[in-house]
């Protein structure tokens, strides 16, 4: 007997707590192949022996951007930069919406003390006599939907998805912040050597063109050459005019990302071609990506929560029961409230069983059912943006160590030229022309070379944010949650 009681308990209590009508939950198939592309662009893809074997997510960034002045200003931009503080407080705003959303599932309890007064008119009155009368209550209510079919768990559980979201979010803003903060450094980096480069050109021409002005003067050189000399300083002052606006801009850039002004104890900053960049990450499977990008789980979390909406969207269909009642004393005087005989209750059980609503629950759950269809799309174009930008990155770190090797040594070939075509003008067997060619040609390639410079290293702070990198400051730290608080800076 007693096990039959036992047993017809829970089932009672599986009752009471209802059923879900939500599909059952599957990943869609991986919408990309099953690893990333091999050929001739990506030869040098695979990481060295002896190189770093952790993956990019377990990796800190302080591991990866080992400047220290780099270092400093993706700590100040992650204590300061607007678009991921909003990024943080968004994920606290969806919490409180989950939070009352979860609340549904529970009772819902006050209390409640009044008093009220009444007159009676004598028209009205059965005594004929105008009458007055006060009546105080004190108690309890209480209400409950009990959730038979699964609807307000559904709800519970697609909102407490999109707080999941809303964290994978502000971690892919985190990561992102990272490797702008490092993109824009560098770039700033390299316009200050840009910058060098064309006032050194500039002051190169100058002095060319005061020789050149004095042989004019002197008869030993035509006015073309003088002519040529001239228009070689006013293109170096136009480029130099050109470098230090954008220099400047860079600058501003790199002042909103950080989110304060720049300050003025900075480390000293590394050149470009020392920087301390780590190159050997493993890129793994892109498999790996479907747990290690944060914008991946985050489509996830949204296509789990659409999911629950249609569970919310089928059980509409059904009745809902709801519960309501109170408890409490009531007496016509203040001082009899709590007296023998003054108690007071209710208990109003309601069922509302959907007849009639014009095909609105229909459309509601056909709405639900295209937006799950919606949420896999756009899951499987976060999948197929994930493999393209590390595909991407991996043919990057495969060719541009050849080509800044092919551009040092052009690099190289055209001083040589260019101070062979200096010699042979001062000699007299060489016009100004070839000067002026060689001094050009050596200058675009000395400024191909720093870009070049440049592209390989942001190519590898890309390729570390695609493989997932950039959320933990030092390898070997503890894994927060995405909806963690933002650890202090060390």
């Amino acid at each position: 007997m007693t096990l039959h009681k036992h047993v017809a308990g829970a089932v009672l209590l599986a009752f009471i707590a209802g059923c879900s009508l939500q599909p059952v939950y599957e990943r869609p198939a991986l919408p990309v192949a099953g690893t990333f592309p091999a050929g001739l662009a990506y030869r040098d893809a695979a990481v060295k022996p002896g190189a770093a074997n952790l993956p990019a997510a377990a990796i800190g960034w302080r591991n990866i951007l080992a400047d220290a002045r780099l270092q400093r200003l993706v700590e100040l931009a992650l204590q300061n930069n607007r678009d991921l503080r909003v990024a943080v407080l968004n994920v606290e705003k969806v919490r409180a919406q989950y939070q009352i959303q979860h609340a549904a599932l529970l009772p819902q309890v006050g209390a409640n003390a009044g008093v009220s007064d009444t007159r009676t008119p004598a028209s009205v009155a059965s005594s004929h006599n105008t009458t007055l009368s006060r009546d105080y209550s004190v108690g309890l209510s209480a209400s409950w939907e009990i959730d038979f079919f699964g609807r307000l768990r559904s709800l519970s559980d697609a909102a407490l998805e999109q707080y999941l979201a809303s964290g994978y979010a502000r971690q892919a803003a985190e990561i992102l912040l990272v490797s702008q903060i490092a993109d824009q450094y560098l770039a700033t980096q390299a316009d200050d050597e840009q910058l060098a480069l064309t006032q050194g050109t500039l002051q190169t021409a100058q002095a060319s063109y005061k020789i050149v002005k004095l042989q004019f003067d002197t008869g030993t050189a035509s006015e073309l050459d003088l002519r040529l000399a001239q228009t070689t300083v006013e293109q170096a002052q136009v480029n130099y005019s050109a470098q230090l606006r954008l220099r400047a801009q860079a600058e501003n850039a790199l002042v909103l990302l950080v989110g304060q002004p720049l300050p003025r104890d900075l480390p000293p900053a590394f050149k470009l071609d020392a920087q301390p960049i780590l190159a050997d990450i493993p890129a793994g499977l892109p498999s790996d990506l479907l747990e290690r990008r944060p914008d991946i789980l985050q489509a996830e979390a949204i296509l789990r929560s659409e999911n629950a909406d249609i569970g919310a969207a089928r059980a509409a269909f059904f009745p809902r029961i709801a519960l309501t009642g109170s408890l409490g004393t009531a007496s016509a005087t203040l001082g009899g409230l709590f007296a023998a005989g003054s108690s007071a209750w209710s208990f109003v059980p309601a069922l509302t069983l959907p007849i009639f609503n014009a095909g609105a629950n229909q459309a509601n759950l056909d709405m639900a059912r295209i937006q799950k269809d919606i949420g896999i799309a756009q899951y499987e174009k976060s999948v197929q943006t994930a493999f393209r930008e590390v595909a991407d990155g991996l043919a990057a770190r495969g060719t541009y160590d050849d080509q800044l090797a092919a551009q040092q040594r052009y690099t190289a070939a055209q001083q040589r030229r260019f101070e062979l075509a200096n010699m042979l003008y001062a000699n007299g067997s060489n016009s100004y022309l070839d000067v002026l060619t060689a001094q050009t040609d050596l200058y675009d390639a000395q400024q191909a070379l720093i870009t070049a410079r440049l592209h390989r290293l942001t190519s590898l702070v890309d390729l570390y944010r695609a493989l997932g990198g950039g959320w933990l400051q030092h390898s070997g730290d503890t894994v927060r949650s995405a909806v963690s608080p933002a650890p202090q800076s060390s």
